[in-house]
């Protein structure tokens, strides 16, 4: 569930972990340019709903040759022999809409590769969980977030990262696991990327080729099925869907787990944690945040999700087992949900309750011990309920953050195909 992902600093672990305007041609890197109108299109809260999708700001942020895009992914993905385009990446402002459908601000990270011609496929890819606002794939490098975009753009794609609601530079907290908001900040990052796009004199194919890891894997499925049905802009058709190891059942995949002790303890501490905190930010899980957390971090676990904790802030703050953390109550509640509860992880837990008319491939590591390798068995078997046969491609006995290196060039594969 993370932006390749969290505890990925921790331990010695490297890091893993998104109009036409005339000037755009003397941007310089680092620097940034205002759409004509995004002032008065963003002020306050953002731009009406009616303005989704317009692009507000563009900042260039990354220029890399073939070479350096390879000495990027290299830590990764190793040596891709698809990654040969130079590219150019921009942290892009958009206008959206909040988890309660209030107009408001998001940003991403749109990559364009230079001299694959006028004429691009788009993928567009959903980071994993990610409590900290800055470790986005617009702002930071080196996470394997903006690793993965520089290759997908450098193999001849146009790719497109949004950061969701309330990271990179959008406001407010992170509706973390919300998936109504990570597809209404997807579908609208889309747009803002086509126009993006246009000022480069670059078309974007209107059929999405959709991936993500971790949280990004419920959310790319929900982003699929959001342009499949036509909730996005009438302009985008759903080309394929190749998520990677993502929590698509809190209820029936993930707490179960956690519940047996399966789980990595640092991963079930934050993601439990993260998910709570978030989940009663939007349906009002508890009163008082004793009732749910232990003490004494029933007084603190609240404002450490703020955006501006590191990883390693948050963990160094919390216990070191979920049982530690929770109270014996939620945990009996997290295992038979009610109520409120139960109404956030029914209201969640459908991003595979569909049937795609694309091809579809599903991601997964055996040896996942921090997204259950059971959430995408039961995708698997949710998807061929509704008469999908979809491969499910098992990468291996490996952590959660080496899925996401095994997987995100075989992925690349299958989505190259797709686009031909």
């Amino acid at each position: 569930m993370r932006g390749f992902d969290v505890c990925r600093r921790v331990g010695g672990r490297r890091a893993l972990s998104a109009v036409a305007v005339a000037a755009v041609a003397a941007v310089a890197l680092g620097g940034a340019w205002a759409v004509p109108g995004a002032a008065a299109a963003s002020r306050s809260a953002g731009a009406p709903p009616d303005q989704r999708g317009r692009l507000l700001s563009v900042t260039e942020v990354v220029d890399l040759s073939p070479a350096q895009v390879q000495a990027a992914i290299a830590p990764f993905f190793g040596v891709v022999s698809t990654a040969r385009y130079a590219i150019t990446g921009y942290r892009i402002t958009y206008s959206t809409i909040d988890a309660e459908g209030r107009p408001t601000t998001a940003s991403g990270l749109v990559a364009l590769p230079a001299g694959a011609g006028r004429d691009l496929h788009v993928i567009s890819y959903d980071h994993g969980t990610n409590p900290t606002r800055d470790a986005v794939a617009s702002v930071t490098a080196g996470d394997g977030d903006r690793e993965a975009v520089e290759l997908f753009a450098s193999a001849g794609f146009a790719a497109a990262a949004p950061d969701y609601l309330g990271l990179g530079t959008g406001p407010g907290t992170h509706p973390y696991m919300d998936l109504s908001s990570e597809v209404t900040a997807s579908t609208d990052m889309l747009g803002a990327s086509r126009q993006l796009a246009a000022t480069h004199g670059v078309t974007l194919d209107p059929r999405v080729l959709v991936t993500g890891f971790s949280q990004g894997g419920p959310a790319s499925m929900g982003l699929a099925r959001a342009i499949q049905e036509g909730r996005a802009d009438g302009y985008w058709k759903l080309g394929a869907v190749a998520p990677i190891s993502g929590p698509y059942h809190v209820r029936t995949a993930e707490v179960p787990a956690l519940s047996r002790g399966e789980l990595d303890p640092e991963s079930a501490i934050l993601y439990i944690a993260f998910w709570t905190v978030s989940m009663n930010r939007l349906h009002h899980l508890y009163e008082n945040p004793a009732t749910v957390f232990q003490q004494p971090y029933a007084a603190t676990v609240e404002s450490l999700f703020d955006g501006d904790h590191s990883e390693q802030d948050i963990l160094a703050s919390l216990p070191g087992t979920p049982t530690a953390l929770l109270t014996p109550h939620y945990l009996a509640r997290l295992r038979h949900p009610t109520g409120a509860l139960l109404r956030a992880m029914r209201q969640n837990d459908t991003s595979c309750d569909w049937h795609p008319d694309v091809p579809v491939r599903l991601y997964g590591a055996d040896g996942d011990h921090a997204v259950a390798f059971a959430n995408s068995r039961q995708c698997q078997a949710e998807l061929a309920a509704h008469g999908d046969r979809v491969t499910l491609v098992d990468v291996g006995d490996v952590d959660h953050n080496t899925s996401a290196e095994r997987s995100v060039p075989l992925v690349l594969e299958f989505l190259t195909e797709r686009a031909h």
